[in-house]
């Protein structure tokens, strides 16, 4: 049972193919709750000499095209409130996200700072955590539930993005987006990774980090890294989640209620 298509997908953009994409099942132990189930429909594209701005454009166009199919408008009701998916979206780099809502400049990667900060909000801190994966429980805690309206979410830590393409002239980030909508993430891009010198020290950063217990983290995939020595083309990748989708334009707040066969007790 597959966790994501992503890995097979980009090996059909070594073989040649310049735009691909799925829609499919994908399973992960996660647990349950209203919007997460262990089963669950997925959308993933890759597009050859594509980029983050790229995934964004679509991705806007999509959702937006989708609302206007089903609801006949961009002002999407949804639970008593609405929510615009006119565009243009909002595009906001993650620290200055976290500047805005916290009062916090992380932008200095400093590990002291960034678990002070966390200890005061009493906020668990993972173990073995670097800067990069503390900005980011920063952001879940703080940050992720303000953003109602559509908002693109770029500039992520490197550390908790290991495949995606590094941000020019800031080695600590890397082109990378999630797009929130009402609190929740309906979407993951990124620049993509091409270098396989790169790809593998990343690959075995997250087997050490694994080892230590980070459950979150990857392993090492050989078959992926010789398909990227055969040479990858610049390129942009995006997945959507279809069933959360599916919940906001039918204003459902249980993702039970809009696949087949939930897992769950009723909520």
């Amino acid at each position: 049972l597959r966790i994501a298509t992503e890995l097979y997908l980009k090996r059909l953009i070594v073989g040649g193919y310049e735009r691909v994409y799925e829609i499919g099942k994908n399973f992960r132990n996660e647990g349950m709750d209203r919007s997460h189930n262990p089963e669950f429909t997925l959308l993933e594209m890759y597009q050859a000499y594509s980029d983050l701005e790229g995934m964004m454009d679509i991705t806007e166009n999509m959702v937006h095209e989708a609302a206007m199919a089903v609801l006949g408008t961009d002002q999407v009701p949804y639970q008593g409130q609405v929510i615009s998916v006119a565009k243009p979206w909002r595009r906001a780099p993650m620290l200055e996200l976290i500047k805005e809502k916290t009062g916090l400049d992380a932008s200095d990667f400093d590990t002291e700072k960034l678990e002070a900060f966390l200890k005061q909000h009493k906020v668990e801190i993972p173990k073995n955590a670097g800067p990069g994966k503390l900005i980011a429980e920063i952001f879940d805690a703080f940050v992720q539930e303000t953003l109602i309206q559509p908002t693109f979410v770029y500039d992520y830590p490197k550390e908790v993005s290991p495949l995606a393409k590094s941000k020019p002239g800031y080695p600590q980030l890397v082109e990378r987006f999630e797009l929130f909508i009402n609190g929740n993430e309906y979407a993951n891009a990124f620049t993509e990774l091409n270098d396989p010198l790169d790809q593998r020290e990343r690959m075995e950063k997250q087997a050490q980090l694994r080892a230590l217990g980070d459950l979150e983290a990857t392993d090492v995939d050989e078959d992926f890294l010789e398909a990227l020595e055969y040479g990858m083309p610049p390129m942009g990748g995006m997945g959507i989640g279809i069933d959360r989708l599916v919940m906001l334009l039918t204003d459902n707040t249980s993702i039970k209620e809009v696949i087949f066969f939930p897992q769950m007790k009723r909520t």
